[in-house]
């Protein structure tokens, strides 16, 4: 807080999500450490004076210092989220080109003109907009890219001249810290970025409820989410919450390049992707052929100990989790659920699992799962197909693949999510792109440029020539 660190009298002990071993132990946040961080950022933005080259500078080192340290924070992340080390390297990867883009994009915030003068007795009037920070940034991050999601979270807030109070999840809060001290060796003013560790109940409720918080940026869950929205005011937000992508696999895809891609990007992470694959929508005609092929694709996922760098799928956040997963299948399975593969759990290990037989009712069809469990459906009309997967609440990400480019934009029209992907699965996301969902899945966008236009508000500067 306000460029110190702060020790509290109360701590919290953080897993490594394999061992089970003490990972670290980090102070917890109270009250009076909440007041004191949105004290901090409240007072760094109305004070302190923090033009956009400033901003560029400390973002693009903050990329750099990550490149240099990339193992480290790799076996941070893979600790205490339980990533497989390569896929926590690759998160890396990608935050490092978060705080690159969120750097440039510090630089190109602009206005437009507003041909005022066009309105009768306005000829002499000259006006334009400008787009100023919002204020205070209160951000609320997930577990599952405890990198790299902090990342589109903070680094847009200090591209657009924004302060930011940051509570991560209290499960993987020390890769936020280590991201604090990356700020901190880079120059970032005093205030401006502020990490209060502790639970929801505490500090995400007074962070809700203190009217110098201007916007809020959260991922997690719908019912936090819809919880944000009715405790906040008319305060601005910016809300990316559950799903439960669909994939489409028609009768005119490369079957064989569909099953492999979909099985890799439903399984990765054990599954704990907001874009995971997790309803797949199979042609009859080739219902058998890929579910062949995607089985095979499975089985050569690795799955076991993350610091592997072979392992493919590790464990799960927690056992409990785990056992809500498990407590879903038996569940589908009691109501006519197959089980093709998979199923097992060990603890909080859970072994890539493919259900067929399944409909729309059953929970791990129309709720998320957020476990690696898979749905495999039928059908044979992509009308009806489309008005099935509409049914959902959520409309994160989808895709179709398929070789017939009226059927691929037919359902990039008519499919009810924020971002489409055809011959690939739900899970493709690169970190510039607009990232954003309908529905409960929320509102608003991410990636750099698109969450400055977030974290900015747009205003009109009129000047009387006469």
């Amino acid at each position: 807080m306000n460029g110190e660190w702060t020790s509290s009298s109360e701590t919290v002990d953080v897993y490594d999500k394999y061992s089970k071993d003490v990972h670290a132990t980090i102070s917890k946040a109270g009250e009076e450490e909440v007041e004191r961080a949105i004290t901090s950022a409240y007072e760094a933005f109305h004070n302190t004076d923090f033009p956009p080259y400033e901003r560029y500078k400390v973002l693009h080192r903050v990329s750099e210092l990550l490149q240099e340290k990339k193992e480290e924070l790799a076996q941070i992340i893979t600790a205490e989220a339980g990533k497989p080390i390569k896929q926590a390297r690759t998160e890396i990867d990608r935050a490092t080109q978060t705080f690159e883009l969120s750097a440039e994009e510090a630089k190109r915030i602009t206005g437009e003109g507003v041909p005022v003068e066009a309105a009768p007795g306005s000829e002499n009037r000259l006006a334009f907009t400008i787009r100023v920070p919002v204020g205070v940034v209160g951000a609320i991050s997930p577990f599952n890219f405890p990198v790299n999601l902090v990342a589109h979270k903070i680094a847009p807030a200090i591209a657009a001249g924004n302060s930011v109070v940051l509570k991560p999840a209290s499960r993987t809060p020390v890769s936020s810290l280590k991201l604090a001290e990356l700020f901190h060796e880079a120059g970032l003013p005093k205030g401006f970025l502020n990490v209060v560790v502790g639970s929801g109940s505490v500090v995400g409720n007074q962070m809700m409820q203190d009217e110098r918080v201007n916007l809020y940026t959260f991922t997690g869950s719908a019912e936090v989410g819809l919880k944000l929205k009715q405790n906040t005011g008319l305060n601005k937000l910016v809300l990316e919450l559950g799903n439960n992508s669909p994939v489409i696999i028609d009768k005119y895809a490369d079957v064989k390049k569909a099953a492999e891609t979909t099985a890799q990007k439903a399984f990765a992470y054990a599954g704990q992707v907001c874009i995971s694959v997790q309803r797949m929508y199979v042609h009859e005609e080739v219902m058998n052929e890929f579910k062949e092929h995607f089985i095979e694709a499975t089985k050569s996922l690795v799955v076991g100990n993350p610091y592997d760098d072979k392992t493919d799928v590790g464990p799960m956040i927690s056992e409990e989790e785990a056992k809500r997963a498990e407590e879903w299948i038996s569940e589908a399975k009691e109501a006519g659920a197959t089980i093709v593969h998979g199923g097992t759990r060990n603890g909080a290990q859970f072994e890539p699992t493919i259900l067929t037989d399944v409909d729309q009712s059953m929970k791990v069809v129309c709720e998320e799962i957020f476990a690696p469990v898979v749905t495999m459906m039928t059908f044979n009309d992509l009308d009806r197909v489309i008005d099935e997967v509409n049914q959902s609440n959520y409309g994160l990400q989808g895709g179709i693949f398929t070789k017939d480019l009226n059927r691929a934009y037919k359902a990039a029209r008519k499919v009810e999510v924020g971002g489409f992907m055809i011959n690939d699965a739900s899970q493709y996301r690169v970190d510039l792109m607009p990232y954003g969902g309908v529905k409960n899945s929320g509102w608003g966008k991410e990636g750099p440029k698109y969450s400055i236009e977030e974290m900015t508000e747009e205003r009109l500067v009129v000047m009387n020539l006469e």
